[in-house]
């Protein structure tokens, strides 16, 4: 299954949920992938720390996705296809493509090249590779994240409890369909995740169930908001291998059951 993470709103904890999930998916056995296409490169730092940190004084890390998206813009006889890009993790089953700050560079090139079926004409070639593709995505609907959704077959909407994230979430639902509309009519919404969820705060429940109310599709369990998550991106490790036991930790693997049992 192809899975993106998607929301233009930034700092909903797309990066996160994206990694956590994979993890979880390669602890039960699955092979997984995960493609950064987010030029914050913030799930490649949370997978691979100092490697993936991007400075003026360090070389990129090397391949990575803007490598992959780059060679469409100079003429080769033959391009290296997207497998060529991927890194192993210190975690068995999980791999990486990662990101890097040129993405912001080259995608005005990408856009009037008409470049923006290259991702899943690639993913489909990998995607037999792969048990589970989670697809981390930039805070905007742009080039990438339409990429990313031309190339899915799920759609995981992470979504904060506040009124501006409401708003939000009308307009990115809107212009999920129009993706399924007008270029992917096999890609479904799977499901938006509560993210930060204060239980005991009279606005979020509120919120949530109104949501639920309305008929949009509302995963549960909400996922809580927790300093556990900040120490899992300092050691750079997903909370189901640093965090085992902790409540977050069963929200992410109760999530991860709920829209694998379909």
């Amino acid at each position: 299954m192809r899975r993106v993470v998607f929301n233009q709103k930034g700092g909903v904890g797309k990066s996160s949920i994206t990694v956590n999930l994979a993890a979880i998916s390669a602890q039960r056995g699955l092979k997984t992938l995960i493609i950064d296409l987010d030029p914050q490169c913030n799930a490649s730092q949370y997978l691979l720390g100092e490697a993936a940190e991007f400075s003026r004084d360090k070389p990129e890390l090397s391949p990575n996705i803007g490598q992959f998206f780059a060679q469409s813009l100079a003429f080769r006889a033959k391009e290296k296809p997207l497998s060529e890009f991927v890194h192993a993790t210190n975690y068995s089953k999980l791999f990486l493509i990662p990101s890097n700050p040129e993405l912001r560079e080259i995608e005005h090139l990408l856009e009037s090249k008409h470049k923006i079926y290259k991702l899943a004409a690639a993913l489909k070639e990998l995607s037999d590779n792969y048990d589970a593709i989670y697809i981390d995505t930039p805070p905007a609907f742009n080039f990438y994240t339409l990429s990313a959704l031309i190339a899915a077959e799920r759609c995981l909407i992470p979504f904060d409890c506040d009124a501006f994230s409401r708003r939000a979430l009308y307009t990115l639902l809107e212009n999920v369909d129009e993706t399924c509309k007008d270029h992917n009519p096999d890609l479904k919404v799977e499901g938006i995740i509560i993210n930060q969820f204060q239980p005991r705060a009279a606005l979020p429940r509120q919120l949530v169930s109104e949501l639920k109310a309305e008929g949009l599709p509302i995963l549960d369990p909400p996922l809580s908001a927790s300093v556990i998550m900040r120490e899992s991106h300092q050691r750079c490790s997903p909370l189901i291998s640093c965090a085992p036991k902790h409540k977050l930790t069963g929200e992410f693997e109760a999530l991860f059951d709920q829209i694998n049992a379909s």
